[in-house]
């Protein structure tokens, strides 16, 4: 039997995005009003010309750019393009850090009256080891150098650009996390003279669980919807520990009325996540109130209740308005 072999072909996807725009660069400008001199006194030194240092999202920039394309990287026959931080800008943070950043390069068209807009959408991270990032091909030289097509105009002149979107760092964050295994993980909560008690509603201590202040609710005669005819009961969050908005703790713990014997407890199990809107959950209908005297009443008319708690989750978070700067970060999608 034969065999067939095939070689997959593997295609790299772009991450240059290029595009027309109408709205100049937000971040630097550079007109030239002679490109040819500019090419002629560039390779008198560098073959590059550096503009002068410009402030953006809160950092020192430098455009760069290569008439006749990046030599040092081997680069003929193109328009290159870079930026480049400033190094005092990262000595503002003790150690140095990264700072990320995503780049936008603009040529003016004469012809179209938009920018010629091109980036790589991947996001950059400048530092001390690379201070520098760009395109090597923006544009050929042989089409930007026809004035026929609207990049070099009247005489001479063309208008470089970029914009440096700064990521801001991250400010807004949570972490969500699950407390499981506890020290003391039971309450219990014993209501003297039950059979006598005159008040609506009966509320245990505070106590401490999963970094929260709870309290418990009792109902001896019922609440809305318990006809007079059963024990309500409630776990509230303390007045102190209410969530704040979009706040939201999960609990999962076990309600039980003790049976004064030692076995055959009433118990429900509780599963729930309360919230700013509801900082209480529980059971309207809990136990009927017939029971009470038969099983769960002590010779003393007192109830016993206890709550195990089995998870509580606790939420860390810190948020932080946004920068005006910050607002234009956009993360674009490469054209296929």
């Amino acid at each position: 039997m034969g065999s067939n072999s095939s070689t997959a072909a593997s295609t790299e996807v772009s991450t240059i995005v290029k595009h027309w725009r109408e709205h100049p660069p937000s971040s630097y400008s550079l007109k030239i009003h002679n490109f040819s001199e500019l090419e002629k006194s560039t390779a008198l030194s560098d073959n590059k010309y550096q503009s002068r240092l410009f402030t953006y999202g809160g950092y020192n920039w430098r455009l760069i750019i290569y008439p006749k394309g990046n030599g040092e990287d081997n680069v003929r026959g193109f328009i290159s393009m870079y930026v480049e931080i400033d190094s005092e800008s990262l000595m503002l943070f003790t150690p140095p850090t990264e700072i990320f950043a995503e780049l936008r390069f603009f040529v003016y068209n004469k012809k179209e009256n938009k920018y010629f807009t091109i980036q790589d959408v991947g996001v950059k991270p400048f530092s001390e080891l690379k201070t520098r990032w760009g395109l090597q091909q923006v544009l050929p030289r042989v089409t930007f150098n026809n004035p026929d097509n609207g990049y070099i105009f009247e005489g001479g002149q063309c208008e470089f650009g970029v914009d440096v979107i700064v990521a801001p760092s991250l400010t807004n964050w949570e972490v969500l996390s699950f407390t499981k295994k506890y020290f003391d993980p039971k309450f219990s909560w014993t209501i003297k003279d039950f059979s006598e008690l005159k008040e609506d509603v009966q509320k245990s201590n505070s106590f401490p669980r999963g970094g929260k202040e709870w309290v418990l609710a009792l109902y001896p005669k019922g609440a809305l919807g318990a006809d007079g005819k059963w024990l309500s009961i409630f776990l509230c969050l303390a007045d102190s520990d209410k969530p704040e908005a979009d706040e939201k703790i999960f609990v999962q713990a076990r309600f039980r009325v003790l049976n004064p014997v030692g076995s055959y407890h009433f118990e429900y199990p509780l599963e729930t996540w309360y919230t700013e809107q509801t900082p209480a959950w529980g059971w309207a209908q809990f136990l009927p109130l017939a029971e009470l005297p038969k099983v769960y009443l002590d010779k003393e008319d007192a109830l016993k209740v206890e709550i195990e708690f089995k998870v509580v989750s606790e939420t860390k978070y810190s948020f932080k308005e946004a920068d005006p700067l910050e607002k234009d970060w956009v993360q674009l999608t490469p054209e296929s």
